[in-house]
């Protein structure tokens, strides 16, 4: 047993993004199960073209993704590159790609190929707090990717309470600067 607990004891630095489709239930519901699948499949599709090395989905969730990020940079850049493709994409097709992401940066379990612990359990809850379109990340990630990207800034939204963590997590909501 001794042998497992070390097994999941391993951790390293990594960024942890999730994606949420808003409103899939419903499109489901409306659409139908196979459509519902094209939609999914669009979305992990789009993922996949814009992950940058070091970069991989841990696995799919339902009507979202867990990914991991070498780089916070990356996992920022990603995110807001993800959402301006998903808004393309939607106006394009016939698909509401309406996705939140949430990221946060620290030092998950690894368990084979997935990852575990307090700091994936912290980044799901961000998801659920950003809005359609959004990308919303933690103190921790926010504070390692203010000087590494030029183009993005950072809007402080407060401390959040999430379920079934302890203490309130500052959020912030990441923005590509105007070009303006």
């Amino acid at each position: 047993m001794s042998a497992d607990r070390t097994a999941l004891a391993a951790t390293a630095e990594c960024t942890i993004m999730f994606t949420d489709l808003v409103g899939f239930t419903e499109f489901t519901a409306l659409r139908g199960d196979a459509v519902a699948v094209d939609l999914l499949v669009m979305q992990e599709r789009l993922v996949r073209e814009s992950l940058p090395p070091g970069a991989r989905i841990v696995k799919e969730l339902g009507d979202g993704l867990m990914l991991s990020f070498d780089n916070p940079c990356d996992a920022v850049a990603t995110g807001l590159a993800l959402q301006e493709r998903f808004e393309v994409e939607a106006a394009d097709s016939d698909f509401p790609l309406w996705v939140r992401i949430g990221i946060h940066s620290g030092r998950p379990v690894h368990r084979g190929d997935d990852l575990v612990g307090n700091d994936v359990n912290i980044a799901s809850r961000i998801v659920d707090l950003a809005a359609p379109g959004e990308v919303i990340t933690s103190e921790a990630t926010a504070s390692q990717v203010a000087d590494g990207l030029e183009d993005v800034e950072f809007e402080p939204l407060g401390p959040a309470v999430m379920k079934g963590i302890p203490s309130p997590i500052p959020l912030y909501r990441a923005l590509r600067e105007d070009a303006d």
